[in-house]
């Protein structure tokens, strides 16, 4: 068959074949029976295996799956409307993966890409709008293809190719609302109280999907099919279905201490199920990050705006402090106050993103390889080999992507790499779901004290650190560490098998001591939280604490960064606070940031972001031997003096009025002494400090969108940062290669054929 286009001439090869059922042969089967069965296709507007060749670009393509809008229309060699391919992988298959298809259809002229796959024993698509203007691996997502029957009509496939993602995530967002107005008006709760009922019904929806097998979606169906056979062998005194749903999710979570034991459902059994039908539209555990992280942050931004504002940081700082940051595969990340995730969910998405551009590096390189100008020469049998080779190393490489692959580098950034607490039970359930909207939700987070160790929250853990603590609370002194804060046996248990003798030694030891502390007979039992930090003796302000609590996290070498008022720059009671810090880290960036930012948020105060990198061992010792040598120095030219003072306060005879001139004078001296060792230690210790102000920062005092300033500034940041030499790169290097016959991953090895190493210079 001859297609004529406008500048080439495409010919189109029907192909006949007895297939041997093999496991891309049962997708391409299993979803001509849906294009049949759903959709109203027909056999005959439909070919198989179809070969694609361009002679003037020298391009030889195939596509598994082609549909014409009639038998006619396929007949005559017309433009076709869908094109399909199939994978049989196990793992989710990335859009760039499907390059052949894309570049099929476009130079077939079709309009739909549809990219199908199995998994779990049931075959999931994505469909992609095809633009001739744009890349054939550029795609942009849809929803869903038309059926047979608005195949003609061109209003309906127009509506179609413009429901992209944005289409998708503002859908997903209306739907989160009227679920959350089912609650508000079936069982009359407070829009945060709504919130709340909303997230347990996503959490028993989320662990039905991850752990059913069959990748079946939890719908109303599923849910009363279930609640039958539950009707049929419970007791009387057995819980209603849908809130033993609810106990299972609170098991599963039962180490991050997001649910009271006590708590339960609060809602009626038909708003569950109402919200239940609402939501079987969307599988959790395969519905896009970007369209349900998205929907789920415009919902919570909605929900509680207001009174929880303050547990929202505008996403423009947020970019801002991850990306001065630059967070690497492999580091540990945590926020003390992680409030609704923001920081976790931002660096979780950043690596990720280094990750995938990783992976798609090298299958370019594989394909480089593999699909050079000679391949359109080899014979039929030899391109089907090659496309089998190619396949095997993708799937190798899509499973590195794999947050259920053990093995994965997404699954080890998620379990192992990022931590979050938040005292404030809600928004340590909300953080969590959050994170799992956006395709993470593993981390670990918790409710908790953020001051207080806390399962693998604990001194001395992580690279980076990235929080907005509370502004203007105070930690009273009353507050004490009680027998309660000591983890359960079950978990010490659990924790300490995940993170070694190093949980025990840092925070069961020192919990059980300070729980047993007793400061006197008439004093309550439990050591003060607040006389676990230095400066706790100069001010119980919670940002105040914070910034010591978030030293004490790092590692040695360890960067920093945290919103503050400017109040702890320039308050002058504050000043021992600062030559703390100074004491423990270098400060390596301020970025002053206008009041408006924030307002949006409930916020008064003007914020400053403050970015530190912790002392390693050797500039710990260089500072305090710096520090030694000015003491001992500036103490000897001010010694006769002290001496002289001190032994005229020891005379008899002195009024009371000499003894206060020269008590006023030996303080005046003293403040001498300080101020002279800090200034040596400043002129020793020397670093370059950069402030930058900044007038626009990407949101107004109403929260809309306006220039933001803090985009190129990061850049150039980067440039600084690297020239410099702020902090040691923390990057490694892996290869995958072919060894015996076989892909794998290595780090740091020799491997025969290596297609990809990643260099440790960011240069």
């Amino acid at each position: 068959m001859q297609i004529k286009t406008e500048k080439k001439t495409i010919k189109l090869i029907s192909k006949e074949r007895n297939a041997s059922f093999s496991p891309e042969d049962k997708v391409r089967t299993e979803y001509v029976n849906r294009l049949i069965k759903h959709y109203g296709f027909s056999i005959d507007q439909m070919e198989q295996e179809v070969i694609a060749i361009s002679s003037d670009k020298n391009i030889k393509t195939y596509a598994d799956i082609v549909i014409w809008t009639s038998k006619k229309e396929k007949d005559h060699g017309s433009e076709p409307l869908i094109v399909v391919e199939c994978k049989a992988q196990q793992v989710t298959i990335r859009k760039e993966d499907y390059y052949k298809g894309a570049e099929f259809a476009s130079m077939v002229g079709a309009k739909f890409l549809v990219t199908a796959n199995q998994k779990h024993a049931k075959v999931f698509s994505k469909i992609y709008k095809v633009d001739k203007k744009r890349s054939s691996f550029d795609l942009e997502e849809i929803l869903n293809i038309p059926k047979a029957d608005a195949i003609n009509d061109e209003k309906e496939i127009n509506a179609l190719l413009g429901q992209t993602i944005e289409f998708a995530r503002d859908d997903f967002s209306r739907l989160l609302f009227r679920c959350h107005n089912i609650i508000r008006n079936n069982d009359k709760l407070s829009p945060e109280a709504a919130f709340d009922e909303i997230s347990k019904v996503l959490f028993i929806k989320t662990l039905y999907e991850r752990e059913n097998e069959k990748g079946l979606i939890y719908s109303l169906e599923e849910y009363r099919s279930e609640k039958s056979n539950w009707d049929k062998i419970k007791n009387d005194e057995d819980l209603p279905f849908y809130k033993k749903l609810f106990d299972k999710v609170k098991s599963k979570h039962k180490n991050d201490d997001l649910f009271e034991s006590n708590e339960t459902i609060r809602i009626r059994e038909n708003s569950f199920e109402a919200i239940i039908k609402e939501l079987e539209v969307y599988n959790l555990s395969t519905t896009s990050d970007d369209i349900k992280g998205i929907a789920f942050e415009q919902f919570l931004g909605r929900t509680f705006r207001g009174e929880l504002g303050q547990f929202f940081t505008p996403r423009t700082i947020v970019d801002y402090m991850v990306e001065i940051l630059d967070p690497q595969e492999n580091e540990t990340v945590c926020d003390p106050c992680c409030g609704s995730g923001g920081f976790l969910i931002k660096t979780f998405e950043y690596v990720r993103t280094k990750i995938e551009e990783d992976i798609q590096h090298v299958k370019e390189e594989i394909k480089d390889k593999y699909y050079g100008s000679n391949f359109i020469n080899l014979s039929e049998k030899e391109q089907e080999k090659i496309d089998h080779t190619v396949n095997e190393y993708f799937n190798f490489l899509n499973a590195e992507l794999d947050i259920y692959n053990p093995n994965s580098r997404i699954r080890k950034l998620s379990f192992d790499c990022i931590f979050g607490t938040d005292a404030n039970p809600r928004m340590a359930r909300t953080a969590k779901m959050n994170m799992i909207m956006h395709g993470d939700g593993h981390g670990g987070v918790h409710h908790h004290d953020g001051l207080i160790n806390v399962n693998g929250v604990y001194d001395e853990r992580f690279d980076i650190i990235l929080t907005n603590p509370p502004f203007g609370a105070r930690v009273e002194k009353t507050l004490r560490i009680i027998p309660s804060d000591i983890p359960t046996n079950e978990k010490i248990e659990v924790y300490t098998a995940k993170y070694g003798s190093d949980y025990e030694k840092r925070v069961i030891e020192p919990l059980r001591e300070w729980a047993e502390y007793n400061n006197g007979e008439n004093q309550p039992k439990g050591k003060s939280v607040l006389s676990l930090f230095k400066t706790g003796e100069v001010s119980s302000l919670t940002e105040v604490l914070f910034i010591e609590r978030c030293l004490n996290l790092l590692k040695p070498g360890g960067r920093m960064a945290i919103v503050l008022p400017e109040g702890v720059l320039n308050n002058a009671k504050l000043q021992k606070v600062r030559d703390y810090v100074e004491s423990k880290a270098k400060i390596i960036n301020i970025t002053s940031i206008p009041q408006d930012v924030f307002i949006a948020s409930g916020a008064t105060v003007k914020p400053s972001l403050l970015f530190f990198k912790k002392f390693t061992n050797d500039e710990e010792r260089l500072y305090n031997s710096i520090k030694e040598e000015a003491s001992k120095s500036i103490n000897e030219k001010y010694k006769n003096e002290v001496k002289r003072i001190e032994k005229k306060l020891k005379e008899k005879g002195l009024d009371k009025e000499e003894k206060k001139v020269l008590r006023e004078k030996l303080k005046q001296i003293n403040q001498s002494i300080e101020d002279d060792i800090k200034f040596q230690v400043k002129n020793n210790f020397n670093y370059e400090i950069p402030i930058i102000e900044v007038e626009k920062a990407g949101i107004s005092t109403t929260g809309a969108a306006i220039e933001n300033e803090l985009e190129p500034i990061a850049k150039e940041y980067k440039k600084y940062r690297i020239k410099n030499k702020l902090w040691k790169e923390n990057y490694i290097n892996i290869k995958y290669s072919i060894f015996n016959n076989k892909f794998q991953r290595t780090i740091g090895t020799q491997q025969p054929e290596v297609f990809y190493i990643e260099n440790a210079n960011d240069n």
